[in-house]
């Protein structure tokens, strides 16, 4: 729907922080978008440790549970649209950043 609408997640956004350019990759029939969840939990603790946060501590701020968070270093489809945007606009990346094109 994303490509249809010729739109990106951020854009649905009232605070949308990234950079306007930023564009999710083209698919075709044979592909659909997904999140790279492993890309996603890899910044996301890269960046919570960093910054000397606990999981407790960025789940509080992500406004979920740390198993949400934690869960993403293995979750193969399983996170919610809300959550993923959350955690893209607490890294200051856009979500083309975390988002690939899958084949069916």
């Amino acid at each position: 729907m994303l490509r249809w609408l010729e739109r990106t997640p951020e854009s649905f956004l009232h605070d949308a922080t990234t950079a306007p350019n930023s564009t999710l990759p083209n698919v075709g029939p044979d592909r659909r978008l997904r999140w790279n969840l492993g890309t996603l939990y890899e910044a996301m603790n890269a960046q919570r440790r960093e910054r000397g946060l606990t999981w407790k501590e960025l789940a509080e701020i992500l406004r979920c549970t740390p198993s949400q968070l934690t869960g993403l270093r293995t979750a193969k489809f399983a996170t919610g649209m809300k959550l993923a945007m959350r955690i893209t606009q607490w890294l200051g990346r856009p979500a083309s950043d975390f988002i690939y094109a899958a084949r069916w």
